[in-house]
């Protein structure tokens, strides 16, 4: 009898037991160009594919600062400088368009350590610069614009990986996309964001 009651407590206490979501790291630069259109055609696809994949989403900025533009507001779960990255099952990088000469350390650092613990890493046309500029990228290929404004070219940290087009290539556990939805404006080229997420996620689902 107590054998039975047991069982039956155990039935009723565990579906109350939730799984807990795997997290993914998003972080966002700091002074993005054209903020409104980048937060909702770049940052809110990849929310969105990640959160409909069963994700919990944090986003990472360097302030720490609310983004408002054209009425879409997104607001940072923690500083770049406060993440732990064991709690994470990758990281995720848009383009947001930002100074693409710029990188921190704290930036690197954390795409170093998550690289070294075999961790996906993804990254969108300005933001491939800061894989490049943390050592991830050698003889790794990778996609970046490239055009007569900017290219590969321009920046010796990408002289040791292998240039492969503008548009989506994985190698590994890095994830690269040469158009956002600002270069697609500008050049009309397909945008990489969707294919760039959902790669990024299947590369995570195939480590778990």
């Amino acid at each position: 009898m107590k054998k039975i009651i047991f069982v039956m407590i155990l039935m009723i206490i565990l579906p109350s037991f939730k799984t807990s979501s795997p997290k993914v790291l998003l972080y966002i630069q700091d002074n993005s160009l054209d903020l409104g259109f980048m937060l909702t055609k770049e940052v809110g696809k990849m929310i969105e594919l990640l959160k409909q994949s069963g994700f919990e989403v944090i986003i990472a900025t360097i302030s720490g600062d609310e983004m408002k533009a054209d009425q879409v507001i997104v607001k940072p779960d923690i500083k770049l400088s406060k993440v732990d990255v064991k709690e994470f099952s990758g990281l995720i990088i848009p383009c947001m368009a930002p100074d693409d000469t710029i990188s921190t350390s704290d930036e690197k650092s954390l795409i170093r350590k998550l690289v070294n613990e075999d961790k996906p890493v993804a990254a969108q046309t300005s933001a491939v610069l800061l894989l490049a500029k943390a050592g991830v990228l050698k003889d790794k290929k990778y996609t970046f614009p490239k055009n007569n404004m900017i290219s590969p070219d321009m920046f010796p940290e990408f002289k040791s990986g292998i240039y492969s087009g503008t548009g989506v290539v994985q190698d590994g556990i890095t994830i690269t996309s040469g158009t956002c939805p600002m270069e697609t404006k500008v050049t009309g080229l397909n945008d990489g964001t969707s294919e760039l997420t959902s790669k990024f996620i299947q590369a995570i689902k195939s480590k778990n």
